[in-house]
């Protein structure tokens, strides 16, 4: 079994200080990058996040503050881990909740502008849901019939991950061997941002998906309450919602102008 791809795919995943999206860092990452005829390039590196890993989070994926010390920093690494996955369509475990805007968030931040809008993901850990309802280990368990060592460990999680993939597409007839087709299938809701704040009516008009506007269109908050543009970009909100906000006010001040 093989992918069918029509451009480059990068299974990758993240370690981190923790799972808030907006004020933690990743220490390590790993990508296993496929390529269309088939041949596969891979790299692991340690990241020194700039904060302390809590000793909470070390107990699970073991890296230690003395460990990632002397790594280089994500702004080091960021252009060559963008150089390798600008090109592809990405793919993980839980990947749309966590690792990818994670990652975007780290790149916005080092002053990388990573922009999805001519990538597709998919999210092997929604087809496993959908189909079987599991954790990693036992996916890999229960599709590949295989241990998994050294879980937690960001490599052996991504080729874990990629195994189960192309495991589920054998086991499953149904389901198309078509990256956009399964991008498609693991999309759980519509939603501009990865944190799920700016979402879509029936009229794929842009909406709040949160707060006192729940359900209110962009344009209509914005017309009535200059004001809670300013705030959300004031406050804790993720970069990467708060970038996709700021494109639809210039957007529409665009179209005023024209």
């Amino acid at each position: 079994m093989q992918l069918k791809l029509t451009k480059p795919i990068c299974f990758f995943d993240l370690e981190t200080t923790g799972t808030n999206v907006a004020k933690d860092r990743i220490v390590e990452i790993s990508i296993l990058k496929i390529h269309p005829n088939g041949n596969k390039e891979s790299k692991t590196w340690l990241v020194n996040p700039e904060m302390p890993i809590p000793p909470e989070v070390v107990a699970v994926h073991g890296i230690s503050n003395e460990k990632v010390a002397n790594e280089p920093t994500f702004k080091d690494l960021s252009r060559e881990i963008y150089t390798m996955i600008k090109d592809s369509d990405l793919a993980g475990y839980n990947s749309d909740r966590f690792d990818i805007p994670l990652l975007v968030e780290e790149m916005l931040r080092v002053g990388v502008d990573f922009d999805m809008k001519n990538m597709v993901s998919v999210d092997v850990q929604t087809i496993f849901h959908k189909m079987e309802q599991r954790t990693l280990q036992a996916a890999y368990k229960f599709y590949c019939d295989k241990d998994l060592d050294n879980a937690h460990s960001a490599e052996a999680d991504t080729v874990a991950t990629y195994e189960v993939l192309l495991s589920q597409l054998e086991r499953y007839p149904e389901l198309e061997n078509n990256i956009k087709k399964l991008s498609e299938f693991t999309t759980r809701k519509q939603s501009l941002d990865f944190a799920g704040f700016i979402g879509l009516n029936e009229e794929e008009e842009p909406i709040f998906a949160f707060g006192k506007h729940k359900g209110k269109t962009v344009d209509e908050v914005m017309e009535q309450e200059p004001g809670y543009f300013g705030w959300i970009l004031n406050a804790d909100f993720p970069l990467y919602t708060k970038k996709v906000l700021t494109q639809i006010k210039l957007s529409k001040l665009n179209n005023k102008l024209s």
